[in-house]
Order: C-alpha cells, then sequence, then structure tokens
C-alpha cells in the first residue's frame, strides 16, 4: 500500500480529529493503520543511557537537568564495551534497535569520535542504531551517519505556543534546526514530544500538526505521558485522562500514517487495557526493558506476557544493502508513493 502524505494540516483540523467521538476517532485511525502496517506487529527497541544526569538544560519535565534535586547523579559517558554489552543483552531479549541517549545540551566536537565508535559496534551486532545526544551541527549529523547511525532522537517536547512555558534555555527554533541537519545527513528521524504536562487539547493538537508539517514526517514519533518525577516543576500536575492519551496516539496515526508512533515513557504507569487501546489507535512500537533513562519501564516479561494476550508479536529486522555499499537495518517504513492516507 503506497500513501500520499499531507504536510498541510492545520490546527483546526486537528483538533477537529481530537473531538470526534471516541468510537469514530478510533476507528478511523485503525483503518489507516490497518492499511499501511501489520497491526499484529509492534517494533521493539531498547533505550540505554550512556551519559546521565548534570544536563545544563531546564526542561521542567526532566530529572537530568542539573538544577532539579530529584536524586539523579551526574556520570561520565559509558565506556565502549559496557554499551556493547547491554546492546547484546536487548538483542537476546528480543530487541531489534538499539537506542543511546546522553544528557548532553548539544554534542560537544571532543565526543564526536567516542559516540561515533559506540555506534559502529553497536550497529555490528545487526542492530538498528538510534541516538539522542541534543543539538548537532551538520559535520556532526554526517560523522555520525557515516558511523552506522540509523535514527536520531530529537523531540519538540511540545507545542510551539507551549514550549515557553516548559523550556527557556533552548528556542524551539533550535530543535528545527537539529532536524535539519539530521534529515540532511540522510539520517532518520525520531521525533515527537510530551503529553500531560499541563498543556490543553490545542496545544496537543499543535504538536502533532508541527510533527505533521515538517518536511519529512519523522519514521518514529514517540508519544511521551509524562511522568511525574519529585523535584523537577512538573510534580504534581494534574494527570492526563487516559482517554485523552489514546485519541492523542490515533491523531497521530491519522496524521503520520507511515510513521512508527510509539509508546514511550509513562508505560510504567499505563495497564494493560490502555496499552491494548493504543495499539488498536495506531501505537506500533515500544521501549522494552526495565528503564527508560531515569524512570521505570515494563519489565521484558510482562511485555511478553501482554504480547500473547494480545496476538501481537516483535516486527522482524531486514537485513538491506544501503546505497554506500554496506549494510543497514531497516524495519520502519516503505517511502510514499500515491494514495490518499489522510481518507
Amino acid at each position: 500500500m503506497t500513501a500520499t502524505l499531507r504536510h498541510d494540516w492545520t490546527v483546526e483540523e486537528t483538533v477537529a480529529l481530537f473531538d470526534l467521538p471516541f468510537a469514530d476517532l478510533l476507528h478511523r485511525a485503525h483503518e489507516v493503520h490497518r492499511a499501511h502496517h501489520d497491526v499484529n506487529a509492534v517494533q521493539v527497541s531498547t533505550l540505554l543511557s550512556i551519559k546521565t544526569g548534570g544536563c545544563p538544560e531546564d526542561c521542567a519535565y526532566c530529572p537530568q537537568a542539573a538544577r532539579y534535586a530529584t536524586g539523579v547523579q551526574a556520570e561520565k559517558l559509558m565506556a565502549l564495551p559496557a554499551v556493547v554489552h547491554k546492546a547484546r543483552q536487548a538483542r537476546e531479549a528480543g530487541a531489534t534497535r538499539f537506542c543511546m541517549g546522553a544528557a548532553w545540551r548539544s554534542l560537544k566536537d571532543r565526543d564526536v569520535e567516542k559516540v561515533a565508535g559506540i555506534v559502529g559496534a553497536v550497529k555490528a551486532l545487526g542492530m538498528e542504531t538510534c541516538a539522542t545526544l541534543g543539538m548537532l551541527t551538520g559535520d556532526q549529523a554526517r560523522r555520525l551517519k557515516a558511523a552506522g547511525l540509523d535514527y536520531y532522537n530529537h523531540n519538540l517536547d511540545t507545542a510551539p505556543d507551549f514550549y515557553g512555558d516548559i523550556i527557556s534555555t533552548r528556542d524551539y527554533q533550535d530543535r528545527l534546526d537539529t532536524l535539519g541537519h539530521v534529515r540532511d545527513a540522510g539520517l532518520k528521524t525520531c521525533c515527537g514530544g510530551i503529553v500531560g504536562m499541563g498543556e490543553s487539547r490545542t496545544q496537543r493538537a499543535g504538536l502533532l500538526r508541527t510533527l505533521a508539517t515538517l518536511p519529512e514526517h519523522p519514521q518514529s514519533v514517540p508519544i511521551n505521558r509524562l511522568v511525574q518525577v519529585e523535584g523537577t516543576p512538573l510534580a504534581g500536575t494534574a494527570l492526563l485522562d487516559p482517554f485523552e492519551f489514546v485519541r492523542t496516539i490515533a491523531v497521530a496515526r491519522i496524521l503520520m500514517p507511515l510513521s512508527m508512533v510509539r509508546l514511550s515513557a509513562g508505560r510504567a504507569e499505563m495497564n494493560d487495557e490502555l496499552q491494548a487501546l493504543c495499539f488498536f489507535a495506531g501505537a506500533n512500537s515500544i521501549f522494552y526493558g526495565e528503564k527508560l533513562l531515569t524512570t521505570g519501564n515494563p519489565d521484558v516479561e510482562a511485555d511478553r506476557a501482554l504480547f500473547a494476550r494480545l496476538g501481537i508479536h516483535p516486527l522482524e529486522v531486514v537485513l538491506t544493502d544501503d546505497h554506500h555499499g554496506g549494510t543497514t537495518v531497516h524495519a520502519d517504513i516503505v517511502e510514499p508513493c500515491d494514495v490518499d492516507a489522510a481518507a
């Protein structure tokens, strides 16, 4: 199935999707999902923090910010053998993508070669590679691509008009610029946001609309449900209604029909029924394992049991030759041609 992707969604159209009766919205989202994906396959990733804590940013949700007393201690960049050991464990547990996160505002030139070496070693295990290292320059993005990086994660976090309520140490345009460098280097983008930070439905729609009007839809769209951590400014924020979270997944699926929509942070607080609704609404990727950076994640056995109950299987990876003559792992998306996916 091919699709023509829209990049001209308006906030008003997106809010109108959110406002649909719940059953109508899920029906529409599931039809889009079924047209472009195996609805019983979920892509499985593992995320490892390779450099934890000490971040100079002031993101109001983040326990890794040095300015907040959250109990997270600043650590140095992990050594290559330790990262490879964790990647092997993830592969043996069934993960097909290994994501590496570092609590930096931006990648420093002095660290580029160290990170490139880690990426190359993980890629050699036959896994997809993803990194989130803060802001990148064009040269840094190209170096990581050459090392074997498949995806770069850089979230928009929230809508442009709510962003200033959450972060003051980095502009929205800084995030858009990094995404531009990543695309220009030929890397796939992993870009989403966080919901439940006190934003309105219109602002949730604004986040998804911004993602869907980028020059290229992100190949992976992580939807994070705020994990409230004591010591951060957002501790004590009113919890987002679970059905509103499902609506967010459904609207993301409709707006970005070919993207992998990932249940990310906050899954530990979701019961099996909520996760099942999210899978029906179009989520087809999860983080696997017991820790998601510095917050908890459902354990592997619980995920396997849920998959078995729902008849879901992990999405298999396919090794294909890339245009540079090496091998890379592509498990997500077929490039679009032309059928209206928004119907």
